[in-house]
């Protein structure tokens, strides 16, 4: 595999190194020999042992648990990179943290996603590649070409090889959501059921009502992001309620912070599905009903058609 203009480098931080192994296995390529290390008083310290003068340069780092030292070894990565030389330099970053954050949520709150975008450009990114990003207008936060990949045709390549179609409807958690779910079912030619639910505190939902007829069906709940995992348990237990024969759930980033685990490995979800933009926990990979797809393979096609000059687009059509 060869860049259109200068040779491919893959460089990677610390956040997810099997994700990371993954893409230059899928590629072809070794990943270029660097340090990401840590001072006594946990500075972050990197230096990149290769030549990368004129090299289109990959950086594989999701922005996931500790959000800040994985940021700022990205960062620094990317500084390191720009005084090297390289021609071109791209982060991938296949969980964007600060995602969430992506308005004024009330009075004197930040917009953090837009400050972590123009962080991510003034440390000399050239270009940024994610997936599945919380909303999609956080693309324009950032003032350099930013690829949003959809791990949804990995979704659907494993939902149609376990799956009776004929028996399945794609259910959206809540109405921000529906965007999402709708793209999905379309994809399956399957039925869309949404659940409303109310907010009453961070971290905690209530739901109110199921929105379709869910009775019978075998429903799949998509989302981005699971992260404490209220409201997939809540809205397992209302789909079941109005007569769901099982419930799944597709999420692509499996954040699975705090108890998350606990609660859904408890819960009367038949299985979580996650992929592996966040390197998974010991917890995660013994849960019983908690199960990881792999993205390598897309993030490595979207790699290769953005240094071949390719279109990434035609991925998902």
């Amino acid at each position: 595999m060869s860049a259109k203009n200068g040779a491919i480098k893959l460089v990677a931080g610390n956040s997810n190194p099997a994700l990371a192994q993954a893409i230059a296995g899928w590629l072809e390529l070794p990943l270029t020999k660097a340090v990401v290390r840590r001072f006594a008083d946990m500075e972050i310290f990197v230096e990149i042992q290769e030549n990368v003068r004129g090299s289109d340069v990959y950086i594989l780092q999701s922005t996931s648990y500790p959000a800040n030292d994985h940021l700022m070894e990205l960062l620094i990565i990317t500084d390191a990179l720009r005084r090297a030389s390289a021609r071109r330099i791209t982060a991938v970053v296949p969980y964007f943290g600060y995602a969430r954050q992506d308005r004024k949520s009330g009075s004197r709150t930040p917009i953090s996603a837009k400050l972590v975008a123009n962080l991510i450009t003034h440390a000399g990114a050239d270009r940024v590649m994610t997936l599945d990003l919380h909303a999609m207008q956080i693309q324009g936060f950032f003032d350099i070409p930013t690829d949003n990949l959809f791990a949804s045709p990995v979704m659907v390549r494993d939902i149609k090889d376990r799956f009776d179609l004929a028996k399945v409807m794609v259910v959206s958690p809540d109405v921000g959501g529906v965007v999402r779910a709708r793209g999905l079912a379309k994809r399956i030619n399957t039925p869309l059921a949404i659940i409303d639910k109310r907010r009453e505190r961070p971290g905690e939902s209530e739901v109110m009502n199921v929105i379709g007829d869910v009775a019978g069906y075998t429903c799949i709940l998509v989302d981005d992001i699971i992260d404490s995992g209220g409201t997939l348990v809540n809205a397992a237990d209302a789909l079941l309620a109005h007569g769901a024969k099982e419930v799944y759930a597709y999420i692509t980033h499996g954040v699975l912070s705090g108890g998350a685990v606990t609660r859904v490995t408890s819960s009367r979800l038949k299985e979580l599905v996650i992929t592996d933009s966040i390197q998974p926990t010991e917890a995660v990979r013994n849960a019983p009903n908690i199960r990881t797809l792999s993205i390598a393979s897309l993030i490595a096609e979207a790699i290769g058609r953005t240094a071949a000059e390719e279109s990434v687009s035609s991925l998902f059509d």
